[in-house]
């Protein structure tokens, strides 16, 4: 029989083990390579050109839906300087009757390499595809009680069938996770 003071260091011993085995699965994330052989491919230039329909959820860092949207999307695409450029023009509609507008600017800077610029977006936002994802990063500035607040995107794509596209993105600030966003698109 082993005295208690044995006991309750073996199970901290124990409990440390499993934290130490769990935390570093938890914070894997996703590469964009894990998707290269996934069909149908992503054209994102192919994709969002014309109208694209959207909806959507942004749920807090508990995982409760603290607003719905819809966004039309009209984009166009044409080669300027070279270089193959989108313009997609987003218009929101949240579910408290309140809309937003946000204006893309996408450059193809190379083959499945993007950069992408919006009047809310801090700098650059970068993107890559391979099979059926893109991968995007960026700072976005949000309204929130009459001022802005900077928040990191983390934004996966995953186009399902030629139409259908469903978009994730992790949202962050100082590294601590403050909810998600989820879209379906649908082209139409």
């Amino acid at each position: 029989k082993l005295p208690v003071k044995n006991i309750v260091i073996f199970s901290f011993k124990r409990l440390i083990v499993i934290f130490g085995l769990l935390v570093p699965a938890s914070c894997a994330s996703p590469k964009i390579e894990d998707y290269a052989s996934e069909k149908p491919l992503l054209n994102l230039s192919e994709y969002f050109n014309g109208t694209v329909k959207g909806y959507g959820i942004f749920t807090d860092r508990s995982g409760q839906v603290v607003k719905r949207f819809t966004v039309d999307i009209v984009s166009t695409w044409q080669m300027r300087d070279g270089i193959k450029t989108g313009v997609l023009d987003e218009s929101f509609v949240y579910s408290d009757g309140t809309t937003q507008k946000r204006i893309w600017t996408l450059k193809e800077i190379r083959p499945n390499y993007f950069e992408g610029s919006a009047a809310d977006v801090v700098g650059i936002a970068l993107g890559q595809a391979k099979g059926n994802a893109l991968h995007w990063n960026y700072t976005l500035s949000l309204p929130v009680d009459g001022r802005e607040i900077e928040v990191k995107m983390n934004d996966w794509m995953y186009l399902i069938t030629p139409r259908v596209m469903l978009n994730r993105t992790q949202m962050t600030k100082f590294g601590f996770y403050l909810g998600e966003v989820t879209l379906s698109f649908e082209k139409i």
